[in-house]
């Protein structure tokens, strides 16, 4: 702990004082906030939130401290990726005592680990309510000696920063599938693994026509779906030849797009466990956990597709499937980590497509 005061400053000018801990350091992102209650271990791996600074709403953060990294079939099996993956961290009273069977190291070792600095002693609540008014903004955790400039994340391409760099296989069943990274979380990866299927993991611009494969997987991931035109047009290609394809938050945005919709920046986006989805056409409302700043132009819907999901409080898209052809995709996340596993048949109904 390093106990110096430390600011959380806005772009519109407002500003935070608190108390540092972590790596002691300045830092900027997009500012954004998290409802759930637990899971900070895997909301902090999931490669969806890099260049993110992210807020905590719960009051008290680290009071079981960080688990063990511990690798089986090639993935830490109590985290989401192979780091932290947010710029920065803020909430509003971090526990310095920490106390789980299975913690390995307190929250401030890990986040010092990882040259990642967080602050504490934020009113998170005035905070949020203000990116709820007023939307994300960008923002910056900036030390007394270290002064530095805002930085927009939305304006790079972000899945390259955050996919694999070599094609990865997860060798399990003949069934095959190629999953496009664009920022995968590893329960997904897991997901399809007990499922027995073969997973062929590619980086986010691969040519997929140098493959062959039974099912197209596009991933959850950060930023703007806009700026990854490769990936795009590579999807393009496997549609056109009618593979089955299934795509998970950001794979849904990436799908859309690929089909000829189009997509939008929500105002301060969904990033939680206790999104509720409602099937449309149907009285179901699912509890989902989610991840994402960004959304499906429901309006502009590709021709073929329909709406699948919508969010209950909002009424924005949560999943688009075509009426004749195996196309389908969600916003939220059915592998959950952290958050409920509703919609964890979904792995399922794709498998079956696969093997019709």
């Amino acid at each position: 702990m390093n106990n110096q005061k430390t600011k959380l400053i806005l772009e519109d000018g407002t500003e935070f004082e608190g108390f540092g801990f972590g790596t002691k350091k300045s830092i900027a992102g997009e500012i954004v906030f998290n409802t759930g209650m637990v899971g900070y271990p895997e909301s902090f791996t999931d490669p969806s939130y890099a260049g993110q600074i992210l807020v905590l709403t719960y009051p008290l953060i680290g009071n079981y401290g960080v688990p063990q990294e511990i690798k089986k079939n090639k993935m830490f099996t109590n985290f989401e990726s192979e780091k932290i993956q947010i710029q920065g961290l803020i909430v509003s009273e971090y526990s310095k005592k920490h106390s789980h069977w299975n913690a390995k190291s307190s929250l401030d070792q890990w986040l010092k680990r990882y040259k990642i600095p967080a602050i504490e002693g934020i009113d998170t609540r005035a905070l949020t309510m203000k990116l709820r008014s007023k939307g994300v903004m960008l923002g910056k955790i900036e030390q007394a000696d270290k002064v530095i400039d805002f930085y927009d994340p939305n304006k790079e391409i972000l899945a390259d920063k955050v996919s694999c760099k070599r094609i990865i296989n997860y060798k399990a069943g003949r069934t095959k599938i190629v999953m496009i990274d664009v920022g995968v979380k590893n329960n997904i990866i897991r997901s399809f693994q007990k499922r027995n299927i073969t997973v062929i993991r590619v980086p986010w611009n691969y040519d997929l026509t140098k493959l062959k494969y039974h099912g197209l997987f596009i991933s959850n991931g950060p930023g703007d779906p806009k700026t990854c035109e490769v990936t795009i047009n590579n999807i393009k290609k496997s549609l056109a030849k009618n593979i089955p394809t299934f795509g998970i938050c950001f794979g849904n945005q990436l799908l859309a797009l690929a089909a000829g919709g189009d997509t939008y920046k929500l105002k301060f986006g969904h990033r939680s466990q206790n999104q509720p989805c409602v099937e449309v056409g149907t009285n179901r409302c699912y509890i989902t956990s989610q991840n994402h700043g960004y959304a499906v132009n429901a309006k502009k819907l590709p021709p073929g597709f329909k709406e699948w999901f919508v969010n209950a409080n909002d009424k924005t898209n949560e999943g688009i499937k075509h009426i004749r052809k195996p196309f389908m995709s969600v916003q939220f996340h059915p592998e959950a980590t952290p958050g409920p596993v509703d919609t964890d048949y979904l792995f399922d109904k794709f498998v079956k497509m696969i093997k019709r």
